[in-house]
């Protein structure tokens, strides 16, 4: 009888001890794979981090791209309305192999509607001198039209093209002094400081058709110009 009980106090230890083998393993291998499950992805996104940052340091942002600098230029006030009075010199070819210097003004009165590019003017040149002690004069007065073109640095160019009439003296028997005449050329004009105020650089070409010959006289002038 006391080989039997000791029997089977063997078998229920054995038992005991087989099954808390099996427990313990069952439950290491259960944390062990919660620890994986739980660690995992904070190790992927550990890896993405250092990935990521190890391309922005091979690649580096570029830097913002500097603001370009813009030049503002002074902008001139385009007025519809420019009286121009100076100096103009013309040498006219009155005669065959005779030509005479003049002295005198220059005026013309030009409208652009609406300020803009093209316009129409009405010029008067008179000048004056003196052919064998005898007064000589001439003088063209005439309109058309005008266009003007706004360059950089407050600097208008222009160009016109007048028809009229002209007259020359003194008076020559047999011959008027009076003829068909018309005007041919452009110039300049510097805007000033103030900007109703410009100054003017001209030359052009004269025609006329005085003592049934043909006279194609140059003609410059000088002065300033009044906008409004």
């Amino acid at each position: 009888m006391k080989h039997a009980s000791m029997l089977i106090l063997l078998f229920l230890s054995s038992s005991f001890t087989l099954t808390a083998q099996q427990n313990s393993t069952d439950l290491f291998q259960a944390t062990q794979g919660g620890m994986v499950d739980s660690l995992l992805p904070a190790a992927v996104a550990s890896a993405t981090l250092v990935s990521e940052d190890a391309r922005r340091s091979a690649f580096p942002a570029p830097a913002d791209a500097p603001t370009p600098q813009v030049t503002v230029q002074s902008v001139f006030t385009a007025f519809s309305l420019q009286l121009y009075g100076g100096y103009t010199f013309i040498r006219v070819y009155a005669f065959p192999e005779r030509e005479v210097n003049r002295n005198g003004l220059d005026i013309s009165l030009s409208y652009y509607p609406h300020a803009g590019h093209f316009g129409a003017e009405g010029a008067v040149t008179a000048a004056f001198g003196s052919i064998m002690n005898e007064n000589s004069d001439f003088a063209f007065a005439g309109g058309g039209p005008r266009f003007r073109w706004s360059a950089p640095r407050g600097i208008d160019l222009w160009a016109h093209a007048l028809i009229g009439g002209a007259h020359f003296g003194p008076r020559i028997a047999g011959f008027g002094q009076g003829a068909l005449g018309y005007e041919l050329g452009g110039g300049v004009d510097i805007n000033a400081h103030r900007q109703r105020l410009a100054y003017r650089i001209e030359a052009d070409m004269v025609g006329t058709r005085l003592y049934s010959v043909s006279q194609y006289s140059p003609k410059f002038s000088a002065g300033i110009v009044f906008k409004f």
